[in-house]
């Protein structure tokens, strides 16, 4: 019985794919945005249905389910694209099979085997959506962490570390050691860590800066904390920390002039390299303002 009820569906595909084509289109403002051209919708609607009619006639889970799935995720379509078209399909292929002529079989029996066709379709896809939108997501995590505590080397034993965002516990870990290992691979004997993008400085922030701070004094290198706004600066007065142990300036520049001092350089312009030292200063400007 399952295997004529699978021939009648593969014999009548065309006109089952009609029938879900128009289902799945009303769902077509749900599912996707005014940047999803109406072309990419309707040739992944009908690469779907291909799908899905494939695995349904060998009756086994195709490899082109794992490479559409990705797909999907790669446009940023949810799971309930895939979901709601499976149930749409098995909707439309119940409602098919039981006002087929031909077929003499009672409903609860179309049922449970359009159910056994399509849900190892639909386990499969939940299953690898999951799996790659985990991935994607971990993936993702790790470039925003690299990109989230850089340390840049300016000048000889000079780093600078621009902190932007919020800063929780997960990522005050991950300051911690890219900071630390920066210096060492950097040399930097000063270390300026501007907090200029950083909305809010509270006493864990402060406290994770602080603990940054030492750490990096224990391997004989000074932290300058930079960008230190005067309204920051008041929240910290109100919050009673102590930043006394290690400088503090309200700008990258007044900053960067200090480490020039500690570390014994200075700026001598020449006619060659003035150019390039305005450039420098321009973009220290520039990057406060920001």
């Amino acid at each position: 019985m399952a295997k004529n009820l699978k021939e009648i569906l593969v014999d009548n595909s065309n006109d089952l794919v009609h029938m879900w084509l128009e289902e799945v289109a009303e769902k077509q403002k749900e599912v996707t945005n005014s940047a999803i051209s109406q072309d990419l919708f309707e040739n992944t609607n009908r690469e779907f249905v291909n799908i899905i009619f494939g695995s349904v006639e060998k009756e086994s889970l195709t490899s082109d389910l794992d490479s559409f799935t990705e797909r999907v995720i790669n446009l940023g379509w949810p799971l309930s694209y895939l979901t709601d078209g499976l149930q749409l399909f098995k909707r439309v292929a119940i409602e098919f099979l039981i006002e087929h002529e031909e077929l003499d079989v009672s409903v609860p029996k179309v049922l449970r085997h359009v159910d056994e066709l399509v849900n190892p379709i639909i386990n499969q896809l939940v299953n690898e959506y999951s799996g790659s939108w985990e991935n994607t997501v971990s993936l993702q995590r790790v470039a925003l962490q690299e990109l989230s505590a850089p340390l840049i080397p300016v000048m000889d034993n000079i780093t600078v570390m621009p902190l932007i965002g919020t800063i929780d516990t997960e990522r005050a870990k991950f300051i911690m050691e890219n900071l630390l290992d920066g210096v060492i691979k950097h040399h930097a004997e000063v270390v300026l860590i501007d907090i200029t993008g950083v909305p809010v400085v509270d006493t864990m922030v402060a406290h994770h800066i602080i603990q940054a701070a030492e750490a990096v004094r224990l391997i004989g290198s000074t932290c300058i904390l930079v960008g230190i706004r005067p309204e920051i600066a008041q929240t910290i007065v109100n919050l009673g920390i102590d930043l006394s142990k290690f400088p503090t300036k309200s700008s990258l520049r007044k900053g960067f002039t200090t480490a020039l001092e500690m570390t014994n350089q200075m700026i001598v312009q020449t006619n060659s390299e003035e150019q390039t030292i305005e450039e420098l200063i321009d973009s220290l400007d520039r990057s406060e303002q920001s």
